[in-house]
Formats: structure tokens, sequence, C-alpha cells
């Protein structure tokens, strides 16, 4: 669910160190540096680069800049190929059984493990060039004042290719602001050991 629904989940940081006005200014040509770039016409796995947020499918910020008053709104797009395992293994078993003709009639009887190799690759370049990669955008809201970043995922995964490209893109480490972050900036430091050394508990009884 994005930043416009209605509902939805999001993962809060903070930027550790200081934040200077020129990384502010420069936002959205650091942005563009580090763009999504289209894979549509390629055999590549995965993209993922910042977007629009009014538009997954302006990654040069033509709809709307990302400036919104004192935030910066922008999002994190990923694209995806996924090859079924079903359809891989047929697949392969047709360029194998091919594979084992071609042979017989230059006299081998066997095909070696790494021709294997090379056949099970050939394949999958094969099939990722003929599937389309399935999108996914996440937005990211960036207050410049207080320096806090919502991003709309809480998935474990993304959350760190997020954390990576937003240093690798402004130069800036990102915390997150989990509740035992949160508790510890509210109280004084006698109660910090206290917080640390809580354990998860077990609400819900077990049959």
């Amino acid at each position: 669910m994005g930043l416009l629904s209605a509902s939805g989940s999001f993962t809060r940081y903070r930027i550790i160190g200081d934040v200077t006005d020129e990384t502010i200014r420069n936002a959205p040509q650091l942005l563009l540096k580090n763009a999504f770039q289209e894979i549509d016409h390629t055999a590549d796995e995965r993209s993922f680069g910042w977007t629009c947020f009014e538009d997954m499918l302006d990654p040069q910020w033509a709809t709307a800049p990302p400036e919104k008053a004192h935030y910066l709104v922008f999002s994190l797009r990923l694209d995806t190929r996924r090859i079924s395992p079903a359809v891989f293994k047929k697949h392969l078993r047709i360029a194998l059984d091919a594979e084992k003709e071609a042979s017989a009639e230059t006299g081998k009887s066997f095909i070696s493990k790494d021709r294997k190799r090379e056949v099970a690759e050939q394949v999958r370049l094969k099939l990722m060039a003929r599937s389309l990669p399935i999108p996914a955008v996440f937005d990211v809201v960036w207050n410049v004042t207080t320096h806090e970043i919502f991003l709309n995922s809480v998935n474990t995964k993304l959350s760190s290719l997020f954390e990576d490209l937003f240093t690798l893109t402004f130069e800036l480490a990102l915390e997150p602001m989990t509740p035992v972050f949160l508790a510890m900036r509210l109280t004084d430091e006698s109660r910090h050991v206290m917080l640390e050394d809580l354990e998860p508990s077990q609400f819900s009884r077990q049959a």
C-alpha cells in the first residue's frame, strides 16, 4: 500500500550525523544519478532505483519534482524477473535432450557436468529474456527539518536494499527508529540498560 492509500506499513529512520544544506539542495540531482533503469528489453534478473513519487514510469521527475514544502518525496522502484521452477525444469530437459542427440552424433555418450551447467545457464538467460519483470514501488518521505525518513515497507530485505541505496546516493547512514530506540530517546540514561536487556514476551496461549 502506498503513501496515498488509506492505510499502510512503514519503517521509520533517522539520519546518523549531520546533513548539510548542500546535500538537500543537490538531492534532485543525486536521485537522478541513481534513478531506476528499465530492464524490459534485457535478460537482467533485477533492477532498482529511485523514481518519481507521482509516476513510477518517470525516473527523470518530469511529472513533478521531489521537493514538497519541507519534505523530499520520491519512490524506490524494484523490478524483478521470476522463472517458475516447473517451467525451468521443462525447458532444461528439452535442452539437455537436444544436447544428448548432438553429442551422440559426434560419438560422445555423456554430457559433462561443466557442459550441463552451461546449458542450464543458457536456458535461464533465454527464459529471463522472454519473461516480463514484475514492478514494485515503495514510497519514501524525508522530512528535511527533522531528518526523519519513512519507507513504505517493513520487509527486511527491501529495507536493507533501501538503506544501502540511500547511503550510496546521499553518503548518509540511516538508523531504524525501533520502539526500543524511541523509548531510549524519551528516557534518561539510567533506564537505557534496562531497555537493552528487555526480551520479547509471549502473550498468546498455546494449545
